[in-house]
């Protein structure tokens, strides 16, 4: 006796006349806007920080280059102290916790019984001879970071961001079309320019693609957390 084939049923478009009613949740929040005023006197403050981050690093430079005959700084990021503290650096702290504030009520959280504090913030300056990155990362024990663009263009690095939710990566489909920012999408990124600010969620991965040493690529990032009124008190009391 022959065996029947088993017929797989192709499933076919949907045809019935149903209006579908959309609606979005778990959405991830990017915010950015520009704010120039910063640019030229954050730029003369970071200059020294950016001086000490390369003579730090410069011993490490030269043994690479001796070791594989190499010349420049290629792939070198240099990464200043904290800049919190800074006189020169207090409006942008002061604008960065407000807004950080007002962002987390915006998102929906009750923040009332916490305080929020600016826990990190640097300055940072790629290689002159290209090759600076970021691979993939997030910022743990925090709730709000961002960064703010000193110098920057079309031709510099440009921060990546990529999709949080571990549920969808590991079940995607290919996109139809990667040109276009769409519920497929599971990266973004941003062209900067000096002023640019960014905030977002510090679950949010994210990258900075390899720059190629055309340009200045210069930026400040930091991190806020909100720490309960309550712990802060028994410090106090302590």
């Amino acid at each position: 006796m022959k065996k029947k084939k088993k017929r797989i049923r192709k499933l076919k478009e949907s045809t019935y006349p149903i209006q579908l009613n959309r609606e979005d949740y778990f959405k991830c929040p990017i915010w950015f806007a520009d704010e120039p005023k910063f640019v030229n006197n954050l730029n003369k403050a970071s200059d020294k920080y950016i001086d000490i981050a390369r003579k730090n690093l410069q011993s490490d430079i030269d043994k690479r280059n001796k070791l594989n005959k190499t010349k420049g700084d290629l792939g070198s990021v240099y990464h200043s102290n904290t800049l919190i503290g800074d006189l020169d650096f207090l409006d942008l702290q002061n604008y960065i916790g407000a807004t950080s504030h007002n962002l987390l009520i915006e998102m929906g959280f009750d923040i009332s019984n916490y305080q929020l504090f600016t826990t990190e913030m640097w300055v940072q300056e790629f290689a002159n001879n290209g090759g600076g990155h970021h691979t993939l990362h997030t910022h743990w024990n925090g709730h709000i970071s961002g960064f703010y663009f000193l110098k920057a263009s079309d031709k510099t690095s440009m921060p990546l961001f990529e999709d949080p939710r571990a549920g969808n990566l590991m079940n995607l489909l290919p996109e139809a079309d990667k040109t276009k920012v769409t519920y497929a999408s599971t990266q973004v990124h941003y062209k900067v320019k000096p002023g640019r600010m960014m905030f977002f969620p510090s679950y949010m991965p994210h990258q900075y693609v390899v720059d190629m040493g055309v340009e200045p690529f210069r930026f400040i990032h930091w991190n806020c957390q909100a720490i309960p009124k309550g712990v802060l008190n028994v410090i106090q009391e302590k």
